[in-house]
């Protein structure tokens, strides 16, 4: 029997061992590489190219969505399983554009992982029911709208700069705008986000998708 070989992508070594030896129980699966490192685990892809990739979304130095996206260019015929600590729905909306076939949450069930392996593997789609009914739900709401308080591209680059831990000032000198634009266009940003600080806003964008993983420092 071919098993299907897996490549565990995750930077806590606790989660992945103990995914690893669970896996390992399974006569059709085998465990060919664990990496801690998206940059690393991209270069194991061209020397292995597992059937399954299971990647974290948050990873150090690359992101998992951009891991998963690059691996999927790397060789197409890995299946993507994504896991994240959040049902955000634009984590799920991401993960798709890069190419994965799966979106679960670290809390799942284990069994119900090794379920998701094979699932992905046979080209089925397995995603974690709360992010993907919102995400169902909002674009039947929106049918190609604007999002109800939707930012501007100008305020967009402010909260991105927010998000990577810049001052007011520093904001400033790097659009070349005043200091009292930069207030003026947080103003605006707390009021459509509904947040009342600079941390909240940072958060609120990346559960609707304006800002992602890639975004943050």
């Amino acid at each position: 029997m071919n098993k299907i070989t897996v490549m565990i992508v995750d930077d806590h070594p606790p989660f992945s061992q103990g995914l690893s030896r669970l896996l390992a129980d399974e006569a059709d699966l085998e465990v060919v590489a664990n990496s801690s490192d998206g940059e690393e685990a991209v270069r194991l892809t061209t020397q292995l190219h597992p059937d399954v990739a299971i990647i974290d979304v948050a990873m150090p130095k690359m992101s998992g969505i951009e891991v998963a996206r690059q691996i999927k260019a790397i060789c197409p015929s890995t299946a993507i399983l994504m896991l994240s600590a959040y049902d955000y729905e634009s984590y799920l909306l991401h993960s798709l554009q890069a190419g994965a076939r799966g979106y679960l949450l670290k809390t799942s069930p284990l069994r119900e992982l090794i379920s998701a392996v094979r699932l992905v593997h046979s080209g089925q789609v397995v995603f974690t029911s709360k992010a993907a009914n919102g995400f169902l739900n909002r674009l039947a709401i929106d049918n190609g709208k604007e999002r109800l308080g939707g930012l501007h591209n100008r305020e967009l680059q402010v909260l991105r700069l927010v998000a990577q831990g810049k001052a007011n000032k520093e904001i400033a000198t790097e659009l070349v705008i005043s200091d009292r634009t930069v207030q003026t266009h947080l103003v605006a940003i707390f009021r459509k986000l509904g947040v009342g600080s600079r941390t909240e806003a940072v958060a609120r964008a990346l559960r609707e998708g304006w800002l992602t993983l890639d975004d943050l420092p």
